[in-house]
């Protein structure tokens, strides 16, 4: 007998699945994909246009049917139990799409008569939450992207959901609006819900997201901590210098585990391998000997989209 995890109520994942596969003809959108979503967190699903991040959300959300595989929300199986599932999930897919001719409140209402009772009663509070009770009362054809962007969050929010899921959340949005939105998804992480993000913007995820999962070409490439993921990461010594050229040289001499790039002003030297602060100090042992005078050394700290492109070339490609 095969041993399985238990995936019930008590299961640490929000989202689980195991060889999750889509296809539309010829093309895999989403490739034997397993995946882990932790409860209470912030998670990003990233990767460039086309890498199967909307499929996927389809799927989960029952939007669209699996050709193999199996997945779990909030320890539901799904489809078997997908009404118990998505009644404690909120999702936003693509833009989120409303009554243009009535207010923020009414479309609300629209919204809530068709759930449960407690429902109606969450308007006034999911208003509040996502900070747009002041313009409750206007037409939606008055709001901006952010305001009908956080009214779709709070569409969500009148179903009390565990497991919130949007879909590019920050797409056209201005920097106020990004800052908001990523406060507002922080905010929602603290009272305990989970919220997955699907994104391309990996400066922004890195700012909002706990964890995260990179997705490229139907494929998981990666998944887990920020924090870990970086660890593993090549990181860079800026070193500005006198002779750039001559200290490249210098150093390419030597065993050290760097790769030299000369600059106008001096070197990029990428880390490859081995404690940093010893081969910081080398480096400048070397060039020191080599009576060159070193101006600045700087450890510059990788970031979620400098490591995306030591993984994968695709990043923004359509």
């Amino acid at each position: 007998m095969t041993a399985t995890v238990a995936v019930g109520e008590g299961s640490e994942w929000a989202v689980e699945t195991r060889g999750l596969t889509k296809r539309f003809g010829s093309n895999v959108a989403v490739s034997g994909v397993d995946l882990r979503i932790p409860r209470g967190c912030a998670f990003g699903y990233l990767g460039p246009n086309g890498a199967g991040k909307t499929t996927l959300i389809r799927v989960l959300l029952g939007l669209t049917q699996a050709d193999a595989g199996s997945m779990w929300l909030l320890g539901q199986p799904v489809p078997q139990h997908r009404d118990l599932a998505l009644a404690r999930v909120g999702a936003i897919v693509d833009e989120p799409r409303f009554h243009a001719h009535l207010t923020g409140r009414q479309n609300l209402q629209v919204l809530a008569a068709a759930r449960e009772p407690a429902a109606r009663g969450r308007i006034e509070a999911a208003l509040e939450r996502v900070g747009i009770l002041h313009r409750a009362d206007d037409r939606v054809s008055k709001y901006s992207m952010g305001m009908r962007q956080r009214l779709g969050v709070a569409a969500c929010l009148i179903g009390d959901p565990q497991l919130l899921i949007l879909d590019e959340p920050m797409n056209g949005l201005d920097p106020a609006g990004m800052h908001e939105m990523r406060d507002m998804i922080r905010a929602l992480v603290g009272e305990g819900r989970t919220v997955v993000l699907s994104s391309h913007l990996l400066d922004e995820v890195e700012r909002t997201c706990d964890a995260v999962a990179i997705v490229d070409r139907g494929n998981v490439i990666r998944q887990g901590p920020i924090s870990e993921l970086l660890a593993g990461a090549a990181v860079t010594l800026q070193v500005d210098c006198s002779e750039p050229r001559r200290a490249g040289a210098l150093l390419a001499e030597t065993n050290l585990p760097v790769t030299v790039a000369i600059e106008e002003n001096g070197l990029a030297v990428t880390l490859a391998g081995g404690e940093p602060r010893d081969v910081i100090a080398e480096i400048a042992r070397i060039l020191i000997s080599g009576n060159i005078s070193v101006w600045r050394l700087q450890l510059v700290q990788t970031s979620l989209e400098s490591w995306f492109l030591q993984i994968t070339s695709r990043l923004g490609e359509d």
